[in-house]
């Protein structure tokens, strides 16, 4: 199998994963939902960039020039660890996930697993696959275009799903908050 047809096959899994958690995880119609049109922003975001990043990294411009095998190499590895991260996350939440940002009825601040060391290893899983999703096309602009406009828009979504943890748990989450990090250990 070829490096180019890995890529092909990892993405497509990736693609339909999360088409499948958007269909089958979605808030009940009893849970309090707080989502703000974030999912269809991230949802939107992510499409335009990707696209771009794509078209992009296929031009004659931007591209890294010695090494740029192995910095594809470890874009295609980067896009396989943000998936695990991102899966790992999901499934220590278990039915307390949901795609849009909602409080379920028996919802429980999750501080174990993954959630030890950081408060959004989902979207920290994500930010990593897209990272190496630029990576792979060994260009610069790729990266930016992919990367920067899907960091906004997850950081838009944090903010929400921040505040409304807030009100949720109270000073329980604060306590968290003030012993984790957002999105990348020890720094953010």
């Amino acid at each position: 199998m070829s490096f180019g047809t890995a890529v092909i096959i990892v993405s497509i899994v990736w693609l339909a994963s999360e088409i499948f958690l958007s269909r089958i995880r979605r808030s009940g119609t009893s849970d309090s939902k707080f989502d703000r049109s974030s999912m269809r922003i991230i949802w939107i975001v992510i499409a335009v960039s990707v696209n771009a990043g794509v078209f992009l990294g296929l031009q004659q411009f931007g591209h890294f020039g010695a090494g740029a095998f192995v910095i594809q190499v470890s874009g295609f590895v980067l896009i396989v660890c943000g998936l695990v991260l991102r899966w790992v996350a999901i499934l220590t939440l278990r039915r307390q996930f949901t795609v849009d940002v909602a409080i379920t009825e028996h919802h429980r601040l999750v501080t174990e697993g993954v959630y030890r060391y950081l408060r959004h290893p989902s979207y920290a899983g994500s930010l990593i696959s897209f990272l190496g999703l630029g990576m792979v096309f060994a260009n610069y602009i790729s990266i930016l275009v992919i990367l920067l406009p899907i960091a906004g828009a997850f950081l838009y979504r944090i903010r929400i799903e921040e505040q409304v943890l807030v009100g949720n748990f109270g000073t329980g989450y604060l306590n968290y908050c003030s012993s984790t990090k957002r999105l990348i250990p020890f720094i953010f």
